[in-house]
């Protein structure tokens, strides 16, 4: 081709070498990378990490707490461009399920400066291992202090926060950035369990379900006194048709109960347009 002695491979020369799988050496190493990019980098803005104003999810997530912030104004959305480089297509703001600032936990790390070295890391205050990608790493709700796994392991007795004595409960110990299947299916059961009891993550109370509560009970009040306006008005005309006082269907007790006879009846009634129209 060309007459530049270069050819064309053939099918069986193509195919000869297949695929191989990777090691476990290769695995362990691509684990590594992704997990220290996620150490590095705001999955919101690509933007790097700022440990010191850091939030974290339920599901142990980093975020800058600017992001979170910025994705929760009313202006903002997932199209917005970010500052960074683009996030990875199938990561946006709404798949988070962080709905308020209640749904996260701002972090508190420490800075350590190793005996003879000339820069500070940020290290367990218990091991003073450094921690990141490197390190097994967990936070306390409700404090969000940051400790390495093997500290909080022999945190026997009472427990409670090694920096600042709050007290918290074994399903309140999150890690952070957790690669094992067993961590995120016990992070997923913790949030379950809390929004069950009305929780956020942050272990306060989940105020989005009280708005949606109340909502509808406004609703339902105003459709009440709907339905009882119309009453009052179709009883005001038949009054008149058939000479009937009004003062009968004013009494409170008959106006409410013919008010849910008759929301009833209408509700009977869109069920069987509905039907008609199947």
């Amino acid at each position: 081709m060309g007459n530049d002695g270069g050819s064309i491979p053939k099918r069986r020369e193509l195919v000869k070498n297949a695929a191989r799988a990777p090691t476990v050496s290769e695995l362990k190493a691509t684990a590594h990378e992704s997990l220290t990019h996620s150490w590095t980098f705001d999955p919101l803005s690509s933007l790097p990490l700022d440990l010191e104003n850091i939030v974290s999810d339920a599901l142990g997530r980093l975020y800058n707490y600017e992001s979170i912030l910025h994705a929760l104004l009313p202006s903002g959305s997932d199209d917005s461009p970010p500052t960074g480089d683009s996030p990875p297509p199938q990561f946006t703001f709404a798949s988070t399920g962080i709905r308020s600032l209640r749904d996260v936990v701002k972090l508190q790390f420490k800075r350590y400066a190793p005996p003879g070295g000339k820069k500070e890391v940020w290290a367990c205050p218990v091991s003073l291992k450094e921690l990141g990608p490197s390190t097994r790493t967990v936070y306390l709700v409700p404090c969000g202090h940051v400790f390495a796994e093997v500290a909080m392991e022999h945190v026997d007795g009472e427990r409670v926060c090694p920096e600042c004595s709050e007290g918290f409960e074994v399903r309140d110990v999150i890690p952070i950035l957790p690669t094992e299947k067993g961590d995120v299916e016990r992070l997923v059961g913790r949030l379950e369990e809390l929004k069950g009891k009305g929780l956020t993550h942050s272990l306060k109370k989940d105020k989005s379900g009280g708005k949606k509560k109340r909502k509808a009970e406004v609703a339902a009040v105003d459709d009440g006194e709907g339905a009882k306006k119309r009453v009052e008005e179709s009883a005001g005309a038949s009054s008149k048709s058939t000479g009937l006082s009004r003062a009968g269907i004013n009494n409170s007790m008959t106006a409410s109960v013919t008010a849910k006879v008759m929301a009833e009846q209408e509700e009977n009634n869109k069920r069987r347009r509905l039907a008609a129209q199947r």
